[in-house]
């Protein structure tokens, strides 16, 4: 289901942006766009308005692996009221962190498979957010010799590579 109103949930974020870096004492510029174009290779990435932050404090908002601009995309989707299933309907990125992130998870899965190709064995992710592990499970969606799992509780949760007819035995997953 779209963003009933895509022009005033933008305004919404607008509005926290303007507060959260005039508060912040924040040294960043952002766009907002709405119904952004995507490359054709991104097809599990469709965000109905898409948020990007520029500046010199950038490399401030990406510490920690990117937390505190996942926490601003959280609080603008939490502003928004946006149900659980419809959270990817807004994307924050800066320095174009996301696209790299994307790429990176991408060529990871592409390893990974050819891992459990060679060994036959499982091979065991760590520890991701559901977005991420969602990116890598599309990754891997047409390779009809292997299937992926999600496993693990909470930041726990992972993802797990499993050639497509396996049949567990006591071997340690490789890492």
């Amino acid at each position: 289901m779209a963003i009933p109103d895509k022009i005033a949930a933008a305004n919404k974020i607008n509005e926290f942006l303007r507060n959260v870096i005039a508060l912040g004492g924040f040294r960043l510029k952002y766009r907002i766009t709405v119904d952004p174009p995507l490359p054709e290779e991104r097809d599990w990435e469709r965000p109905e308005i898409l948020v990007e932050l520029v500046g010199p404090d950038s490399t401030f908002i990406l510490e920690r692996g990117g937390e505190l601009l996942r926490s601003l995309e959280l609080l603008a989707i939490e502003m928004l009221r946006l149900p659980g299933n419809e959270h990817e309907k807004v994307r924050f990125d800066c320095m174009n962190s996301r696209a790299m992130r994307l790429e990176e998870l991408r060529l990871s899965a592409n390893v990974a498979a050819e891992k459990v190709r060679k060994s036959g064995t499982p091979y065991e992710f760590a520890p991701m957010s559901s977005r991420e592990r969602r990116i890598v499970h599309l990754a891997l969606r047409d390779f009809d010799d292997l299937h992926t799992e999600s496993q693990g509780e909470g930041g726990r949760r992972c993802l797990v590579v499993y050639p497509k007819n396996y049949k567990p035995v006591s071997k340690p997953v490789h890492r």
